[in-house]
């Protein structure tokens, strides 16, 4: 009996205390479960979990980084399992100033706001499989489900960019899914982690300042570099035919 109250005591949450306490809806809870964002409940029959403090607190979190810093699930599920690089202490710091020094060009100088599916589907021609696809990927930020859905302004860019490529004749007919695009995704973030140790090994010994002066003007001739070369590799495969 005593232990039963101290694991009760230890998981005092079921899941509609822990839906009241964290405003969230059960099928988002859910969603993080099936994740990884959040670890499953103490199951205490078939249809029966409870949750801890730590439950709820990590829910809080999650919706925090959400809204505040509108975050997609795959970055959220980085920060929560600490996998932010494997960076020293110092390096940790250099980089915190590098990235108060770039504010000024960063997304997060841009208001960010939610725009509901209706308004994303009339603007960008996706359909609502689409929007619901990148959301199960993690691909974007967002709040609500269903009807409800909402999606960080800052990544409307890639519905705009892939409603393009619908009318170009990329249809879901064809079999093309907004989830093809999932290895440029996986390319970039390797190539972003590469780009982050590189800055983080030889500029450490620069002032913050001159190391994002640097970042700034480099910026623009990488992306440049990106559009050639991807455009170069096309014209060559196409010419050996």
């Amino acid at each position: 009996m005593i232990a039963a109250a101290q694991e009760r005591d230890l998981f005092p949450y079921k899941m509609k205390d822990l839906c009241d306490a964290s405003g969230l809806e059960r099928q988002a809870i859910h969603f993080y479960i099936q994740q990884g964002l959040l670890p499953p409940g103490k199951k205490t029959g078939r249809n029966m979990a409870w949750y801890s403090d730590e439950h709820l607190q990590r829910l809080q979190l999650i919706r925090r980084l959400q809204r505040e810093r509108f975050l997609p699930l795959k970055a959220i599920k980085t920060i929560l399992d600490g996998r932010g690089g494997p960076f020293s202490p110092e390096q940790h710091l250099f980089l915190s100033q590098v990235k108060t020094r770039l504010a000024g060009s960063l997304d997060e100088a841009v208001p960010t706001e939610w725009i509901g599916v209706d308004e994303l589907i009339a603007r960008t021609g996706v359909s609502l499989e689409d929007i619901e696809e990148s959301v199960a990927a993690g691909s974007v930020a967002h709040e609500g489900a269903g009807e409800t859905l909402k999606i960080a302004s800052r990544d409307a860019w890639m519905f705009e960019l892939f409603g393009e490529m619908r009318r170009l004749g990329f249809t879901r007919e064809l079999g093309f899914t907004i989830g093809d695009i999932a290895f440029y995704e996986k390319a970039m973030n390797t190539l972003f982690r590469q780009e982050i140790g590189l800055l983080s090994d030889r500029l450490s010994d620069l002032p913050p300042e001159k190391v994002a002066k640097m970042i700034e003007g480099a910026l623009p001739v990488v992306h440049a570099f990106l559009n050639r070369y991807h455009s170069d590799r096309v014209r060559d495969f196409f010419s050996s035919f």
